[in-house]
């Protein structure tokens, strides 16, 4: 089978031929299931939507919340340096801290999970 074409960053058609089997399966992968529709032609992805991208950006953070916005934001925290004691070496940790609310014991990483 001998069809023609045209590339979509140019303006030139082109002609490729194929076997009739490999034309049928390249044409029916661009095909839908029954009474599947598209989504891009719905909502805010349809063409003749006035909503931004930005602007359902800004409607999820607000329907999420902006602690699950912040997350998605920096995924991963970035590593610490180990802080190290300057007599023996040994590797520090928190016990305690204090602020305006008074002094409280800090959770080990092993207790929270």
């Amino acid at each position: 089978m001998t069809f023609r074409y045209t590339p979509s960053k140019s303006r030139q058609s082109k002609t490729r031929s194929v076997s009739g089997h490999q034309f049928v399966g390249g044409f029916a992968q661009h095909v839908l299931p029954s009474r599947l529709q598209k989504i891009r032609y719905y909502g805010w992805m349809s063409p003749n939507s006035g909503i931004s991208p930005e602007e359902v950006r800004w409607l999820l953070a607000i329907a999420l919340g902006w602690a699950f916005t912040l997350m998605l934001a920096s995924p991963v925290p970035p590593r610490r340096k180990k802080s190290l004691c300057k007599e023996c070496g040994g590797e520090l940790r928190a016990v305690l801290v204090t602020d305006s609310f008074g002094p409280r014991p800090v959770q080990s990483p092993a207790t929270l999970s």
